[in-house]
């Protein structure tokens, strides 16, 4: 007990990121009851705490260490998500600032702690090596999910949503919890290293570990939002606020790819070595074929359901879906090339998706709602919002030219460095590439291509709002023409699996 309390001391200054954003939790509580109404301060304290963590996050960019009696891991690849996590979040604080769908909501600087909290849950979900941790994590994440999908009380559609997504998320943690209680059952170890080195040897059943994926899976493809768990993702979109659904698509789901990853490609490989570049499966486990499954079937429903909709935010929910299933296919490949294209991905979708959310809060802002249909000739009224939601559909379409292209590219290559094993599966991608296309030039065709019937009386926004929107076109565009920074993070944070 003793020595365990000196490890515990000892891992704590590794734990600083988490600390930090831990601190500014309850430093935001304090200062919610001192203020009693909504204020920058919480809001910039809460920006400030996450610049902090990200520091002490890149204090400790290049070590790899286990921490907490082998709960958790500090590698470049747990470091890739919490950049991204620190991000996304420092801009979903932005847009609840400036979002009028908030200023409705009873409850005034809450969401900032909720947004730092579902943040912390990210954080552990990335470095998380046992499965109990790993499943803590995400239900920390979840919780602080459910409550931001209700935020707007008020509303019905925002408790309806709410109440969708805790249905939705307690039925597929439970299914996770006893897939991971089997496999617990199987192995005697909860650590992921241990549950590697133990199925790599023994003889077992592979229909029992069949069954144990997918129901893991179950959970891990709820806060992705892949077929078939993807049934939440589209009304939780419409009925949350805006801010909400944007931190969910990219966040949360973020955050569901970090430990998805790291649970598969750990768990199944039989050694720590690799052969150009490739990892030594167990054998006998079909793993990949669940994830082929996963991603096709988001990719055809999210991209053909998606041709219907006429609300915006829902969809950017069916697009979603149909995101998860491109990111998926660089987990098939179950190579670093693959992993690579995976987080080069997830760092375009970052600034396209986040993007168009932003895009989408400008425009409910000023016309009140976000149906398609009513988005005619928005363009001749505001030029400058609509020119930057046509570049973030562009870019969600993988057009050349943005950053989603440099992501589709990659995932392709990927696919296709094997030879002819993939080869289906990237037409698969490309084909559905195509078909986004459709609903993604819906949008602009609305916008530049139509004149609506009401008088056209230009639409003006503060400087506040043309300086986030500014942010997140300028790397669409710049990492789409030079994207070597991110390819160079994405392949150091590649290759950090292994036996411990």
């Amino acid at each position: 007990m003793q020595q365990q309390f000196v490890e515990i001391i000892n891992n704590i200054e590794k734990f600083l990121p988490e600390i930090t954003i831990i601190i500014t939790i309850l430093v935001c509580l304090v200062l919610d009851l001192i203020i009693k109404k909504k204020s920058p301060i919480v809001s910039l304290v809460g920006i400030i705490g996450l610049i902090v963590s990200a520091y002490f996050v890149y204090k400790y960019s290049n070590n790899y260490e286990i921490l907490f009696t082998r709960m958790i891991v500090i590698d470049p690849y747990a470091v890739f998500f919490k950049f991204l996590f620190i991000l996304s979040s420092i801009l979903v604080i932005l847009f609840f600032n400036l979002s009028e769908e908030i200023s409705t909501a009873t409850h005034k600087n809450e969401f900032i702690l909720l947004i730092l909290s579902l943040a912390l849950g990210a954080f552990l979900m990335a470095s998380s090596v046992n499965l109990l941790m790993m499943y803590l994590s995400l239900e920390l994440a979840s919780i602080t999910s459910y409550i931001l999908a209700g935020y707007t009380k008020k509303l019905n559609r925002s408790s309806e949503a709410a109440m969708k997504y805790l249905i939705y998320g307690a039925a597929s943690s439970g299914i996770m919890l006893f897939g991971m209680t089997l496999l617990y059952g199987f192995t005697g170890s909860m650590n992921i290293y241990d549950i590697s080195r133990y199925l790599a040897i023994a003889k077992f059943s592979n229909p029992f570990i069949i069954l144990v994926m997918i129901m893991i899976s179950a959970g891990f493809g709820y806060k992705i939002s892949s077929v078939p768990f993807h049934f939440w993702t589209p009304d939780v979109y419409e009925g949350s606020p805006t801010p909400v659904s944007a931190f969910l698509a990219v966040t949360s789901s973020a955050a569901g790819f970090a430990v998805m990853v790291r649970f598969f490609i750990t768990t199944f490989i039989s050694d720590n070595t690799t052969i150009d570049g490739y990892y030594k499966i167990i054998q006998n486990v079909n793993w990949q074929e669940i994830i082929i499954f996963l991603s096709v079937a988001s990719m055809f429903i999210g991209n053909f359901i998606a041709i219907w909709q006429k609300s915006m935010r829902r969809l950017l929910g069916y697009s979603s879906i149909a995101q998860a299933g491109y990111i998926l296919t660089g987990l098939v490949i179950a190579n670093q090339l693959g992993i690579t294209a995976l987080l080069i991905y997830l760092a375009a979708y970052l600034f396209m998706n986040l993007g168009a959310f932003f895009a989408t809060i400008m425009i409910v802002n000023k016309i009140g709602t976000d149906n398609i249909e009513d988005m005619k000739g928005l363009a001749y009224r505001s030029p400058v919002v609509c020119s930057a939601m046509a570049l973030f559909m562009l870019a969600l379409a993988g057009i050349p030219g943005t950053v989603g292209f440099i992501g589709k590219f990659y995932l392709v290559a990927a696919l296709l460095k094997p030879g002819t094993q993939y080869l289906w599966l990237a037409i698969v991608l490309m084909l559905n590439s195509v078909i986004s296309l459709f609903f993604y030039f819906k949008v602009v065709k609305k916008m530049f291509l139509e004149k609506s019937d009401e008088e056209q009386v230009e639409v003006k926004y503060s400087f506040s709002y043309y300086l986030v929107l500014i942010i997140l076109a300028i790397p669409t565009i710049f990492f789409g023409l030079y994207f070597t920074p991110i390819v160079k993070l994405a392949e150091n944070s590649a290759k950090f699996f292994g036996i411990n």
